[in-house]
């Protein structure tokens, strides 16, 4: 078992702060995105902090909430755990513990983004530099994807740098798709409305999947569809069935190199075959919000699980 233990942990955390970089981009995305459909720009910002789960932290240090101060916290306060500049230290941090685990290009993309986005982000964002800056985190991130994907032996190494990755992003596009819940959660009088229509548009966007969905279903944009394209469209990079599926065949890929099936793997079969296998109609009638906290919690145990049964703590 090669990279048991604090590799194999450095190797998971890298690249879920990683993949979080660039989610929180596109948390940020959307929120300038939604805002634009909403009267109070402040209420909007306040949708996305509790979305992305950094509400608690971010009233406990600004307490009133404006839109500047959001960004901020969210692309580079050090108080923000989860913010971008962040992130991206403690992925490098992690990189350099598992160095000898890495090739040379993914170290040096790990790098290169530390380097690069703690520069474009040692001050406070202009309006004018946002668009740039929220690009060139996706970018970074794409970045060291690439070199992973086309530098690293197809390993444990491997596997753990993919259970990190899926496990984020799994986590993040629920949470994108659940700002909708925040956004309405005053008022239901927007619902089924042109309103809601754009702000389904630009949660579509937000997960890069707007070209994705017109090829499978049409021009026409229905909240059902998308909901249903997000949640349970296998061939969409970023959707919760894509990511679960994901998490269990680097999981299974592990147990095959080291003979052993633990009790994560239970719980990745569980999330495909009996959470993921409800229906659209079911969900939406039981509640998408209360569908994507569950979602959250099965990846939050799996992710806790995953930790127990490979020890990155020992």
């Amino acid at each position: 078992m090669t990279t048991l233990g604090k590799t194999a942990g450095g190797l998971y955390w890298m690249f879920r702060y990683l993949e979080r970089s660039e989610n929180t981009a596109r948390m940020i995305e959307t929120g300038q995105r939604i805002a634009l459909t909403r009267s109070s720009d402040d209420d909007q910002w306040s949708s996305v902090l509790r979305a992305s789960g950094t509400w608690d932290g971010f009233v406990a240090k600004h307490g009133a909430v404006g839109r500047d101060a959001a960004i901020d916290w969210m692309l580079r306060d050090a108080d923000n755990p989860s913010s971008v500049l962040s992130v991206v230290k403690t992925a490098r941090d992690n990189a350099r513990v598992v160095r000898t685990a890495l090739t040379r290009e993914v170290w040096e993309a790990v790098n290169e983004a530390w380097m690069t986005l703690s520069a474009a982000l040692a001050r406070r964002v202009t309006d004018r530099d946002l668009g740039q800056v929220l690009a060139l985190i996706r970018q970074r991130a794409a970045f060291v994807r690439g070199a992973i994907h086309g530098t690293m032996l197809r390993n444990d190494v491997y596997d753990f740098c993919r259970l990190g990755m899926f496990a984020e992003r799994a986590d993040c596009t629920a949470r994108i798709l659940d700002v909708k819940y925040f956004v309405l959660l005053p008022s239901a009088s927007a619902v089924g409305s042109r309103l809601d229509d754009v702000q389904w548009e630009t949660i579509l966007r937000s997960v890069s999947g707007v070209g994705a969905y017109q090829m499978r279903y049409g021009q026409e944009l229905c909240p059902r569809a998308i909901a249903e394209f997000i949640i349970h469209d296998r061939a969409m990079p970023r959707s919760l069935a894509f990511c679960a599926h994901k998490l269990r065949e680097n999981l299974n890929y592990i147990a095959q190199d080291y003979g052993a099936r633990l009790p994560a793997h239970d719980l990745a079969d569980a999330l495909n075959d009996k959470l993921l296998s409800r229906p659209i109609g079911a969900i939406f009638e039981s509640g998408l919000h209360e569908f994507l906290v569950d979602f959250q919690t099965c990846i939050g145990r799996l992710s806790a699980q995953i930790e127990i049964d490979y020890r990155f703590y020992r």
